[in-house]
């Protein structure tokens, strides 16, 4: 060897693997095509319009309505990041690339949530009686949504920083979708994350159980 030169230390392996994963992961949120369904929801793309301001556990839970009906609506993808370090990061590089749904004003019929502990499940449920449960400046980051869905003044394609009918606004030049209103039958989403201004909760009922929603 050659007086001066320097080698470097070999990488661990797999590093450069989990290096593209997480590249390839942030460049899927910009890449994935917007797909619209009369049965269907939106499933749009940003770059980190609005996300989680918390880190995510990294466990999903699931959450069921009968119906959901909202004022103010907006749409579009984001990246959660779990804490570092987290055990349930696998190989997703800690990072998981969900649909983030934005309601000024949302009331909902029915609602159970749900979250697999491993052999038995967190269970929530509200809203089973006269009352439903309401909520002000919802989000939530999904990574499946499913129902049927009716959308009134709906505009398609907006840039993500113009958005005006959630009180919520993304980067410029991405991809996005707003209404006035929105109508969803037989919700059923996995989550990551949900936040809310304010969330009530008639007829509340916490419990374990063997079934999830």
């Amino acid at each position: 060897m050659e007086s001066g030169s320097t080698t470097n230390a070999p990488e661990e392996p797999g590093e450069n693997d989990r290096r593209g994963r997480v590249r390839l992961r942030r460049a899927a949120v910009l890449a994935v095509p917007a797909t619209l369904a009369a049965a269907g929801l939106a499933v749009l793309t940003a770059q980190g319009a609005l996300g989680v301001q918390f880190a995510i556990s990294g466990m999903p839970f699931t959450v069921t309505a009968t119906d959901l009906d909202g004022t103010g609506f907006e749409q579009f993808g984001a990246l959660d990041n779990m804490a570092e370090g987290s055990p349930n990061a696998g190989d997703t590089g800690g990072q998981v690339l969900v649909v983030t749904s934005a309601i000024k004003n949302a009331t909902l019929t029915k609602l159970c949530q749900s979250v697999d502990l491993g052999g038995v499940n967190l269970l929530i449920t509200a809203g089973d009686g006269k009352e439903k449960v309401t909520a002000t400046d919802l989000t939530t980051d999904s990574t499946e949504l499913t129902g049927n869905a009716d959308f009134g003044n709906i505009e398609i394609g907006n840039d993500a920083s113009t958005l005006t009918k959630a009180g919520v606004k993304g980067p410029i030049g991405v991809f996005s979708q707003q209404a006035d209103t929105v109508h969803i039958a037989d919700l059923r989403q996995t989550n990551y994350a949900t936040t809310a201004g304010v969330f009530r909760l008639p007829g509340l009922k916490l419990r374990f159980s063997g079934q999830g929603c």
